[in-house]
């Protein structure tokens, strides 16, 4: 049995734009859904078909805080979390929040400096760990961290845990058979600190986002996002560790709807997996929905429960896409640090757009003095929102990052976007990837994106290289698709039919593929500090001749 003593909670805020804690804050909202709606199922597992309701949440989110503050887990502590997605982080997840801590999910794919730098800047003192990951922290400055709760299969037969620090078992620390939870020191406030999710890393360090309860509900709940209803079963495929994967199991969880989690995005399985948990919506990349869309058409494409994916970017065969399996096609804009500013229509008219700004956000597009440029040209989003705590509150233990970010009372997110004369916005570039090529503005976005459409590119990255003359020259780095070659010549003559004769690239560079970080991005910062290698060709130095234009490698 496992019950919570009860607490002293402070006076409600009389501001209109904060929610009432139960409507926000996990604690109120966990304990409210199950009084409300003990019987509703929250969470469906594919692995096995088991369902979770929101009684059965609650028990279970009880049982593992009882566990965690028997470990000496209090309100406002920061926890370690490094697992793949599984039952346990979900409740680890709730039951630290529920003590008032603070959730720090780390990538499954950290080793070496990356993951010392985030143990580092965590400043937890506990991790939970996964047995299988625990063997990359010999070696590595473990910063503060004091013990470990070991997740998984090791010691299950009673053989010891090889671990660089003191470490116990989930069986044996979080599940313990019966206790009460201690009153809290004071309440859980709307603005207080739930999760520290940490950025790629593409142009330096991995920053931790430090997001409130507001941000995480402002971020995709019932006012930013209105065609999600209560009704509703959000998919999950992505990482738990992402706001991908953390972000819609809270706000299912605010809106009294349900989640299906699954092990990833497969696209032979997809179908499959949306009818077997019963899934309503989804969120896909552009690229999962084109793989989705390439698959053989079949008579019952359109029976399936999906009513709506959110498609990020908005490709181009939407239209068909949403005709082919019955569904409406959204897509926004979003990044850890904001609270989805940017948001569609059903079925966008037009292409390519990310949507218009949502209620409740103000957003401009600046030049590098924050002045704001005109209808039709390129400039960074910045964004800010009429309530208090709904986006980031800085980047943890990086003030300057901090103060760069959020200069002059808005939030920079380092990303080019144009605006039409309607409103729409388009995204064009991270800020740092656009390139400037004889007066003109490249989209390294653009430019990717028609690289791509090349049968045998299995990946593309466009950078600034320098100009012999003035401003950039336009390098594309690339990787075949297996088994097949690429040509450069034949790759550029393609391009000429495609795009501007100013985006055209100088220089082409093929690798076997693209250097990324843990969360598959590239590192274009990388690309770009190589620059012109010995293996990059040159369609203006003598050699082969492409309609008018040279092409060779140098020497």
């Amino acid at each position: 049995m496992f019950d919570v003593q009860d607490s002293m909670l402070s006076e409600e805020t009389n501001d209109p734009r904060i929610p009432a804690r139960q409507d926000v804050v996990t604690r109120h909202l966990i304990d409210r859904q199950a009084r409300d709606r003990p019987d509703t199922v929250f969470a469906k597992f594919d692995d096995t078909g088991e369902e979770w309701t929101y009684a059965t949440l609650r028990d279970l989110v009880l049982q593992t805080a009882v566990g965690l503050q028997d470990q000496g887990v209090r309100q406002g502590d920061h926890v370690l979390v490094w697992m793949p997605n599984c039952r346990e982080q979900i409740r680890i997840f709730f039951a630290l929040n529920y003590l008032g801590a603070i959730y720090v999910p780390i990538n499954t794919a950290y080793k070496g400096r990356l993951l010392e730098h985030v143990i580092d800047i965590s400043d937890a003192t506990l991790a939970i760990v996964e047995a299988t990951l625990v063997e990359r922290m010999e070696g590595v400055d473990l910063g503060r961290l004091e013990r470990l709760i070991v997740t998984g299969t090791a010691g299950t037969d009673g053989e010891e845990i090889a671990a660089p620090l003191p470490a116990t078992l989930y069986q044996e620390a979080l599940l313990p058979e019966s206790g009460s939870l201690a009153p809290l020191q004071r309440s859980i406030e709307p603005w207080d600190p739930m999760t520290i999710i940490f950025t790629s890393g593409t142009t330096g360090p991995s920053k931790g986002v430090l997001m409130s309860y507001l941000h995480l509900f402002s971020n995709a709940g019932p006012e930013s996002w209105p065609f999600v209803t209560a009704d509703d079963r959000y998919l999950i495929n992505a990482p738990m560790f992402h706001i991908g994967g953390s972000g819609p199991m809270f706000c299912m969880l605010a809106r009294g709807g349900s989640i299906a989690v699954v092990e990833r995005f497969d696209t032979a399985t997809y179908w499959d997996q949306v009818r077997r948990t019963g899934s309503t919506v989804a969120f896909l990349l552009g690229v999962m929905a084109s793989f989705l869309e390439k698959q053989p058409a079949k008579p019952d494409d359109a029976d399936n429960p999906l009513r709506l994916v959110l498609m990020v970017p908005l490709a181009s065969n939407a239209e068909s896409f949403a005709s082919r399996f019955g569904l409406d096609v959204y897509t926004i804009f979003n990044m850890t640090e904001v609270s989805s500013p940017i948001v569609s229509e059903p079925n966008p008219k037009v292409r390519g757009t990310c949507g218009k700004p949502r209620p409740g956000v103000e957003v401009r597009l600046v030049d590098g003095n924050d002045c704001e440029v005109p209808v039709g040209t390129m400039g960074e989003m910045i964004v800010r929102t009429d309530r208090p705590w709904a986006m980031n509150s800085g980047y943890y233990k990086m003030p300057e990052a901090t103060a760069k970010a959020w200069r002059n009372g808005w939030f920079h997110t380092g990303d080019a976007f144009v605006r039409d004369e309607e409103g729409n916005f388009f995204f064009a570039d991270r800020v740092k990837d656009a390139i400037r090529r004889r007066g003109e503005n490249i989209s390294s976005f653009e430019v990717e994106s028609e690289v791509l459409a090349h049968p045998d590119v299995f990946e593309a990255a466009a950078v600034a290289v320098d100009s012999e003359h003035s401003e950039d020259e336009v390098m594309i780095c690339v990787s075949p698709v297996a088994g097949r070659t690429i040509d450069p010549a034949e790759l550029i003559a393609f391009l000429q039919e495609r795009m501007a004769y100013f985006m055209v690239p100088r220089y082409v560079r093929i690798l076997d593929s693209l250097p990324k970080t843990p969360t598959a991005k590239v590192l274009k910062h990388q690309l770009r500090s190589e620059g012109l290698t010995p293996d990059t060709c040159d369609r203006n130095a003598e050699g082969i001749s492409i309609k008018g234009e040279r092409f060779r490698t140098p020497a």
